[in-house]
Order: C-alpha cells, then structure tokens, then sequence
C-alpha cells in the first residue's frame, strides 16, 4: 500500500507565542513543519547567545534551521526602501528580507509553501492590510504566504485553494489584544513562551542614536561594530569615539573586542572601567577618553593618574582633572 506523503511547509518561528500557535495550527492538520530563523544582531531575545526557537521547535518535534541575517542586512539598515518606524526600525524592509531569504529556502527543501504567526493589526508599520499586502508582493510570495492567525480575514493562499490546509480550521485574530493567543496556548498546553514582542533594539531611541552615529562616521560597518555598540556608554569627540565599560563583564567584553590601533584606559589602583579610544589619536582625545575613564572609576580625587596603552606591555600614564556632568553630557551619543 502506497505512503501518502505530507505536505511540507516552512513557518518562520521567532520562539513567540504568534508562530508557536501557528505551527501548531498546521500541525493539526498534519502538515509536516520546518522551523525556519532568522538571527538578528539587534535581538533582545538573543542576548546571552541563546535563540529560544530552537528549543521551542524542539519542543513541538519539528526539524529548525537557523539562518543569521548578516552583514547583508547592515546594508539594507543604513537606507531601507521603506524607511524605519519609531526609531530606526526597518520593519517593512526587513520583512521583505526575510521572506526573500525564506523563499529562496523552501524552494530547496521541496516546501508547498511558507507561513508565519502575524496578526493584522498587531503592529503598527508591518502588519496593517496594506503593509501585508506590499511585503508578499515585493518578496515574490503574492497569494502565496499563509497567515494562518489571520487567515480569514484575508484572501485566500494557493495553500488553502489547493486544499494544502483547511482555511475553515484557521483563524481570524486581528489587533493588538493577546487574549485570544492567551487562550488558544491553554487549549494547546503552552506555557512557556520566552521571546518578547518588541524584542529588537532597533526600536530603542538610545540605540538607534548610536547606529545613527555609527552610520555618520563610518561608511563601512560590521558585525563587531555593531557588537560594540551593545556595550558600555558611548561618546564621540569629532571623529572620535569613546567607550566607557559599566562593569567587569563589559570591562572584558571592550578588551575582547578591541583592535590593534585602539587605545585602552584605566586608572589603576581602584575600582576603574575600561575605557577604548577608537580613531586617531591626539592630545585633546587622549584627555578626554582619560577623563571619562577617572569620572566613572571609584576615585574621587580632584587630579589623579590613567593609564593608556594599545598594547598591554607598553602603557603610558596621563594625569588628568576630574570633569563635570554637564561636560559629559555634551559628549555623549544620544
């Protein structure tokens, strides 16, 4: 007797309670799901090199491929087509992006179709009617990309006219309430669903300030310089810049990251931050990364010594005066 094989279709899963339930919904309905994700460098989620999708798709028994957006990505973030959000948050851009990438996998893996856990309504830039509509057109996936949280309230896929999925067991959740995913997660046994909505940095304005500046400064950005700004305060002086660690972890993180060229700062003999120096060094940066360094150690005195070095064997000493809050301020990337 002949096997009836599956259908196959790959679900884009961020670990959230939206494609958590999604996946589920089409599980019901025996289709054979791959998890498929999408690493982010700005990923709240993802912040102690931990990505909860891998452990929610095991947890659902499905196969999950993890695909990390890149330094592509960093591209498209300096003039998304779209523009950004609240902040400097490609939403619609990014989206495209992902399905593109998305698309290009399923094909591969022999997948009927792909489908994701939004809900119309439930964000304000990417998940309106016509920003659904725009993104599925520009991916290539027009009439193509199943929505099964919404699915009623939109058009019918090519999943459900060829009766791939049953649209009548799909649903029909729209807006920005979380009752409805709360009580489908009962019914389906979920308890634990660690990745926050709004999980990306990219929405944050004191990040976004940094990028903005990072972008100003420097035409060709990479992962680490992205890396660099998730830690410490950060500060420019021209074509300067200046980080200034918050704590021992961050303290090793700066060191661990720091180039060649760079020049690290540190008062000796008391409770101190790393402080890095990027770009070409003077007299006035020199003082002013040295100062910040005194002003955020555990010395109170009014002049006191810091120490500078590019290479740890070769450091050098720079007495320098306390500065005041205001000066500070004035440095500061915001």
């Amino acid at each position: 007797m002949a096997t009836v094989q599956k259908i196959k279709a790959i679900g884009l899963l961020s670990g959230g309670l939206d494609s958590t339930l999604a996946v589920k919904l089409l599980q019901d309905q025996g289709i054979e799901v791959i998890a498929l994700t999408f690493t982010s460098p700005f990923c709240l989620c993802n912040q102690k090199g931990k990505c909860y999708s891998a452990e929610t798709a095991k947890k659902l028994g499905i196969a999950s491929k993890v695909i990390p957006k890149g330094e592509k990505y960093l591209k498209l973030l300096r003039n998304p087509k779209h523009g950004y959000g609240s902040a400097m948050n490609p939403c619609i851009d990014c989206r495209i992006f992902i399905l593109k990438e998305a698309k290009s996998f399923a094909k591969k893996t022999g997948a009927k179709f792909l489908f994701t856990g939004e809900v119309l309504g439930q964000r304000p830039m990417s998940q309106h009617f016509q920003a659904l509509k725009k993104i599925e057109k520009e991916a290539g996936l027009e009439g193509k990309l199943l929505r099964p949280l919404s699915a009623k309230l939109l058009a019918p896929t090519e999943a459900e006219e060829k009766k791939w999925v049953d649209r009548n067991k799909l649903l029909c959740l729209q807006g920005r309430t979380r009752k409805p995913q709360f009580e489908l997660a009962k019914k389906f046994g979920i308890n634990d669903f660690p990745c926050p909505s709004g999980g990306c940095l990219l929405t944050y304005k004191e990040f976004a300030a940094k990028i903005r500046d990072l972008f100003k400064n420097k035409k060709t950005v990479s992962l680490k310089d992205i890396a660099i700004l998730k830690i410490g305060r950060h500060f420019r002086i021209g074509k300067n810049k200046i980080i200034v660690g918050r704590n021992k972890e961050e303290n090793a993180q700066l060191l661990g990251l720091k180039q060649k060229n760079e020049i690290a700062f540190e008062v000796p003999n008391t409770g101190s931050p790393v402080a890095i120096l990027q770009g070409k060094k003077t007299k006035s940066t020199l003082q002013a990364a040295a100062q910040l360094t005194l002003r955020y150690s555990d010395c109170r005195q009014e002049k006191a010594e810091v120490e500078y070095w590019a290479l740890p064997s070769k450091k050098k000493k720079i007495i320098v005066k306390q500065v005041s809050e205001k000066e500070i301020e004035k440095l500061r990337i915001q």
